[in-house]
């Protein structure tokens, strides 16, 4: 079991920045694979990211590749997303997860085991 509190999120002109925390208690955090996913209002939740459990390998939505990276750091069992060049449609709730096998990678929500509650970001135009 992984407890994941997010944090970092706010309200940013277009064109800002954010950076994300997502913080793990419980077990051994560099067990798990870890991803960030985001829901706005009235819409289907979209993969974001995902990274292995050392940060080795690294995919992205095609929506934010170039703006958004993950990177992660076991020691402080942390997450994070810096968010760049934000724009009015990134608004959402963003929200990380873990899952097991830490080696694999997906673009999946239901395949993440344990997830947090989300922290909302909204980018004014």
């Amino acid at each position: 079991q992984v407890q994941l509190v997010e944090s970092g999120g706010g309200l940013v002109q277009a064109g800002g920045s954010l950076r994300l925390s997502c913080t793990g208690s419980g077990r051994t955090f560099s067990n798990y694979a870890m991803g960030w996913f985001r829901q706005a209002p009235g819409k289907e939740r979209e993969f974001v990211g995902t990274t292995t459990w050392n940060g080795g390998n690294t995919i992205y939505a095609d929506s934010v590749k170039g703006r958004f990276f993950i990177s992660r750091d076991n020691a402080k069992k942390t997450l994070y997303l810096q968010m760049n060049g934000l724009k009015p449609e990134d608004s959402a709730t963003y929200t990380c997860a873990a899952k097991r096998h830490a080696f694999g990678l997906s673009r999946w929500y239901a395949d993440y085991d344990f997830r947090g509650r989300g922290t909302q970001v909204t980018v004014s135009s």
